[in-house]
């Protein structure tokens, strides 16, 4: 079993702001990293990726962004298919790890979703593997992915509604519809929105479905694929809304 180093992330200092306590959290752990995150062929990222490399055939997509790199898991995993990838990263720590674990130094640069630097409608696809869930606004991240998309945006990430007891996803989903989860959560969190963990630091409620509203305003059509699957889950027509805990949300301009 990995163990993480010490001083994890929920021992940090709180007066920090939640963008340095996570990175803290990359710089603390990056050399576990892997091991901890992206291991398994059948890990819901993983999964994702090759979905994405199966679209990217079928819809001729050859120019990739990665948002969010990492360690460069969805970069390695792309330049392996013949793909031109190119990945943006907030954490130096995660580049040069990346870097010592075979992507080409250059090929991701410092940087955060807020703000890509790049052109408008630079990549054929732009994708991110677990990265919204992380982020406080992630709106201004998709919206971001969407401008320097030329055909293609791809959510790998977090369904809260396929997670729990059956009890709480139907909950979760009412509280959503009647647009009280953020009121919910704002409680349960007492004001600060997030919770901290030592296997995933420091994370805010979020789920695909977030950003569907959003997607279909700017894109022709979407496709939900699960990337997990519930075995206690009955079989529903709210599949994979209530039934996956993480979804592979694929959105098209053309």
């Amino acid at each position: 079993m990995t163990m993480l180093r010490d001083s994890p992330l929920s021992t940090l200092d709180t007066a920090h702001s939640p963008e340095k306590l996570q990175a803290r959290y990359y710089e603390t752990n990056v050399s576990l990293y892997d091991g901890l995150h992206n291991t398994g062929e059948d890990d819901e990222h993983n999964l994702a990726l090759q979905y994405i490399d199966m679209f990217s055939t079928a819809r001729g997509l050859h120019t990739f962004l990665d948002v969010g790199a990492g360690t460069g898991r969805g970069v390695r995993f792309l330049l392996g298919r013949g793909k031109d990838v190119r990945g943006i990263e907030p954490v130096p720590a995660m580049i040069a790890r990346g870097e010592l674990n075979g992507v080409p130094k250059g090929l991701v640069l410092e940087g955060t979703g807020y703000e890509l630097p790049f052109e408008d409608q630079s990549f054929d696809a732009v994708f991110e593997c677990g990265v919204l869930h992380h982020v406080a606004y992630p709106s201004r991240v998709v919206n971001e992915m969407i401008r320097v998309a030329k055909k293609a945006v791809f959510l790998s990430d977090s369904n809260r509604f396929g997670q729990g007891s059956s009890y709480a996803r139907w909950i979760k989903l009412g509280l959503y519809k009647c647009r009280l989860w953020q009121i919910a959560r704002f409680i349960q969190t007492r004001g600060k929105m997030y919770t901290i963990s030592d296997g995933d630091g420091l994370a805010y409620s979020y789920s695909v479905f977030d950003s569907y509203d959003q997607l279909a305003a700017k894109t022709k059509s979407m496709w939900l694929l699960p990337t997990t699957s519930d075995t206690s889950a009955r079989p529903s027509w709210a599949h994979p809304l209530l039934t996956c805990s993480h979804v592979l949300l694929c959105a098209f301009k053309d």
